[in-house]
């Protein structure tokens, strides 16, 4: 059954602003050098102090790739240098032990997540070994949630059998679209039937929980080769699916200028195979969990979100809101409640970091109590599609209306269209408007408007 009724392209399009995509509040771009290693150590100190503390989440980020993928938005690097893959695994191990004295003992990792990069770019000897002094220096629960991105090309049966041995039971990989012609403009050959095999070992090796990536607006895609990628990643059958809108930022990441703006769809095409992608996966039995994800209505971010316990951090929708987040390497991001900071970009100084004894933070920001009270607004938003003001107003001792005054001109534009509901006790956002949620929850970020003084974000349809 589909959750939308006619979804109106031209709307959609009108839309089609630059803005964040809500992974924190405050977002990146507030991070700031002021905050460093001494600050972040002290948020551990503090945090740790708390005989109440919540469960762990520990992320690892595996920078290395075998290829450049054009369309990549990821902190990556491209090597064919084993040693200095073997010596990251080895400044990861130093970091793990280095952290791990200043965490009180009790405290069960909930969530693990490796990230990229490519993650399945390591051995399995060292995928072992990684995830082996995980476990020795760390309680891990023994339902946590382990997941990791993989990428096929290269892939073997002992990769699928390491990953198992290091525990994860989540996979996700990226397929970004079948069609040959769209893999050769973006420099990612991957073959329908390389990815099958590689799913077909996952599964046979008891990794059963599977996510599939998809990108549209990538160049030389129509609707109908688009459709024929959805009709073979509906039948791989995947639990999740994640669809994410190509973001054309060459003056960001300039290996993207190697694609060539005259072969990208037009914004008219894109927006029609959107369109057709939610219809396609409601059809398939799929639910829109949030922005870009589908899950099937049995897994746990559909049952979250019908539930209403679900969140978002930057690993994207999760169901562990309580956690403290934990980064480990490189452009790693940490987040504890008051606190996000991120590591230092490069691999040499990450190692002087750890040679110093000191926290590879390089940017960070302390969280206000406005800073709080504005993050449980826009996750909510970005995560029900709905927000009970009454319970906002408990919770924080104020007064909705008068609080986020200047937030309702802002919304006014989306409630003329009938893309949000505004009543007395609650704010909704049904139907079509759950497309456009980033613009919903841009009428509460208090840093926005000067932050679109310059191009920092991709447009949010």
């Amino acid at each position: 059954m589909r959750q939308f009724d006619a979804i109106d392209t031209e709307l959609l399009k009108k839309y089609s602003r630059p803005g964040p995509r809500y992974t924190s509040y405050p977002t990146a771009p507030v991070f700031s050098p002021s905050f460093g290693s001494g600050d972040f150590l002290r948020e551990v100190q503090r945090t740790n102090a708390n005989p109440d503390a919540p469960p762990l989440s520990l992320y690892f980020h595996i920078p290395f790739c075998d290829t450049l993928c054009y369309f990549c938005g990821c902190n990556m690097m491209v090597t064919r240098d084993r040693a200095k893959i073997r010596d990251y695994v080895g400044l990861l191990r130093r970091e793990l032990a280095m952290l791990r004295p200043h965490i009180a003992e009790g405290r069960q990792v909930a969530q693990i997540a490796w990230g990229g990069g490519t993650p399945t770019y390591l051995t399995p000897d060292e995928i072992r070994e990684l995830a082996g002094a995980t476990r020795e220096l760390f309680d891990i629960d023994p339902g946590v949630e382990a997941g990791v991105e993989i990428d096929p090309r290269d892939m073997t049966r002992d990769h699928v059998a390491a990953l198992k041995d290091a525990g994860f039971n989540r996979i996700s990989m990226g397929v970004q679209d079948f069609n040959p012609a769209v893999q050769e403009a973006v420099n990612r050959i991957q073959p329908e039937d390389m990815t099958r095999r590689v799913l077909d070992w996952a599964r046979d090796a008891g990794l059963t929980s599977i996510n599939l990536d998809l990108i549209y607006g990538l160049p030389h895609q129509t609707l109908a080769t688009f459709e024929q990628t959805l009709d073979t990643v509906i039948d791989i059958d995947p639990d999740r699916i994640a669809v994410f809108n190509y973001a054309h930022v060459p003056w960001m990441k300039k290996h993207m200028s190697l694609i060539h703006p005259e072969d990208l769809p037009s914004t008219e095409e894109k927006l029609r195979i959107l369109v057709r992608t939610i219809e396609k996966l409601n059809d398939a039995g799929y639910v829109y969990v949030g922005m870009d994800h589908f899950a099937k209505p049995g897994n746990e971010l559909a049952v979250a979100q019908r539930n209403g316990t679900l969140y978002r951090n930057f690993q994207g929708y999760t169901t562990h809101a309580g956690a403290d987040l934990y980064g480990f390497g490189i452009t790693s991001i940490s987040q504890f409640d008051r606190m996000y900071a991120q590591s230092v970009k490069t691999i040499g100084e990450y190692a002087a970091r750890l040679d110093r004894g000191e926290a590879a933070t390089h940017v960070g920001t302390l969280l206000t109590d406005d800073d709080l009270l504005r993050r449980d607004v826009i996750m909510r938003l970005m995560c029900d599609f709905a927000l009970d003001k009454r319970a906002i107003e408990a919770r924080y001792g104020i007064d909705f209306d008068t609080y986020f005054a200047a937030a309702f001109p802002r919304l006014q534009e989306l409630v003329d269209d009938g893309l949000v509901r505004l009543s007395a006790d609650r704010i909704d956002v049904p139907g079509m408007g759950m497309l456009v949620i980033r613009n919903v929850a841009m009428a509460f970020d208090a840093y926005l408007p000067a932050q679109l003084e310059k191009p920092v974000f991709s447009k949010t349809i």
